[in-house]
C-alpha cells in the first residue's frame, strides 16, 4: 500500500508537469482514497476504462488523457457528469499527464514507441529544458514505405493509412497522438518519413507536395506505452499491482 500524496509527488517529480504549457491540468484531477492498492493504467478516462477500474477495485486511475480540456464546456453534465460520479462513488483517483507523458525521455510515448520499434532517438536540442515533441532516428538501413509500413503494422499490430514518396526511407521523424500539424518540422529535420497518430484531409497534399512519407498509425496505438512505462515505475517503486487495460480505439 501507497499514499496517494506520494505517488502524486513522485509522479510530478518525474514528469515536471509545471514546466510545460498544457491544454488541461496535469497531475492530480479527482482525488479518491489516499491510501493505494491497486493501480489502473489507460489511454483515456472514458467510461469504459472507469467501469474497469470499478470492477478491478483500483484505487487510482492513470491515464494520458484525462479531464477538463481547455476550451469544453464547464458544465459537469451527460458523460462528464457520469465518469465523474462513478470516480467519486467509488472513492477512485485520476490522475493524468498529457504533454509531460508526451515528451519525457524514457517514460514518454514518444521514447517508448521508438523502443517499441527498435529505434534510437537522435539527440536534441532542449526547449526550455524540455525535448521537443518530433523526435527522429536514423535508420542501419534504408528501407522503403512499404516496408516502413510492414514493420509499423507487425510492430503495433495496427496498419497505418500510408502517404507515400518517391523516396527510401533512412532518417524517420515521429510524434505520437494527433501531431499531424508538425509534419513540416519534419520536413524541416530533413526526414524521409513522418509518423503521427492522425492524418487531416490537408496533410496529404502536405506530404505529397513535399515528398515525405506520412503514415498515420493510430492515435491511441501510438499513444499505449507512456502510460505503461509510467505504471511499471510505480509498480516498483512503491510495490503495488498495476494492470493496463487497453480499450482499443480505431482512430
Amino acid at each position: 500500500m501507497a499514499k496517494l500524496t506520494r505517488i502524486t509527488g513522485y509522479l510530478n517529480a518525474i514528469l515536471t508537469p509545471q514546466n510545460i504549457e498544457d491544454y488541461c491540468p496535469n497531475g492530480l484531477q479527482v482525488e479518491g482514497s489516499e491510501d493505494v492498492q491497486k493501480i489502473i493504467t489507460g489511454v483515456t478516462a472514458s467510461q469504459q476504462l472507469v467501469d474497469a477500474a470499478v470492477d478491478q477495485q483500483a484505487n487510482l486511475l492513470l491515464v494520458h488523457h484525462g479531464y477538463f480540456w481547455k476550451g469544453e464546456p464547464q458544465n459537469i453534465v451527460g458523460i462528464k457528469k457520469r465518469r465523474l460520479k462513478t470516480l467519486l462513488a467509488n472513492d477512485i483517483s485520476l490522475l493524468a499527464y498529457h504533454l509531460p507523458l508526451d515528451v519525457h525521455p524514457e517514460l514518454g510515448n514518444n521514447a517508448q514507441l521508438a523502443k517499441v520499434l527498435g529505434w534510437k532517438m537522435q539527440e536534441a536540442t532542449l526547449i526550455n529544458g524540455m525535448p521537443p515533441l518530433v523526435r527522429s532516428a536514423v535508420l542501419d538501413t534504408a528501407i522503403s514505405g512499404e516496408e516502413m509500413a510492414a514493420h509499423l503494422t507487425q510492430k503495433i499490430s495496427r496498419e497505418p493509412m500510408h502517404i507515400a514518396a518517391n523516396r527510401e526511407i533512412k532518417k524517420v521523424a515521429w510524434c505520437t497522438g494527433a501531431a499531424q500539424s508538425y509534419l513540416q518540422r519534419a520536413v524541416k529535420a530533413g526526414a524521409d518519413a513522418f509518423i503521427s497518430g492522425e492524418i487531416s484531409e490537408q496533410t496529404v497534399h502536405e506530404a505529397k507536395e513535399n515528398n515525405i512519407h506520412y503514415f498515420a498509425a493510430g492515435h491511441h496505438a501510438t499513444e499505449r506505452y507512456g502510460v505503461q512505462a509510467l505504471g511499471q515505475k510505480l509498480a516498483e517503486k512503491f510495490n503495488l499491482q498495476v494492470t493496463f487495460v487497453d480499450c482499443d480505439n480505431p482512430v
